[in-house]
């Protein structure tokens, strides 16, 4: 006898992956701290790539990072429509994003990278292929 299976919404298949993708961020930040010399950088007042870390580069960081953490709320509130088109433009934004900062950096976060750009593809695919209403007329 079979396992029965669950059929999760697409609304809690892009939370879910907006939470996944989310964790693999804070994971990325968090085992940067232990790379010789981010944190005597961090004490200068560097980013790294980013620079000096003045008020604009820490709030447009703080907004880039605030967009994927409301998604997840989002795919759930959202009407059907805005929530697809979101998650399509914000899923390859963020892929793009990804994509970007992998040159030079550690083998781990090329690792999350490539996990990363997986899960925010896979958000993409998701929205394009939403489901329809059937229409019962």
């Amino acid at each position: 006898m079979g396992l029965e299976e669950y059929r999760a919404p697409t609304k809690v298949k892009l939370a879910a992956l907006w939470t996944s993708t989310m964790f693999c961020y804070v994971y990325g930040d968090y085992f940067d701290l232990y790379v010789t010399g981010t944190l005597a950088d961090m004490n200068q007042g560097n980013m790294g790539p980013l620079g000096r870390a003045t008020a604009a580069v820490l709030t447009g960081t703080s907004l880039m990072m605030a967009v994927p953490s409301l998604m997840v709320a989002l795919s759930l509130l959202l009407p059907a429509r805005l929530c697809r088109w979101a998650c399509i433009v914000l899923g390859l934004l963020y892929t793009a994003i990804m994509a970007a900062s992998v040159p030079g950096s550690e083998p781990f976060y090329k690792v999350l990278a490539a996990i990363e750009m997986a899960l925010t593809l896979a958000i993409t695919v998701i929205a394009v292929r939403w489901p329809r209403e059937v229409r019962r007329d």
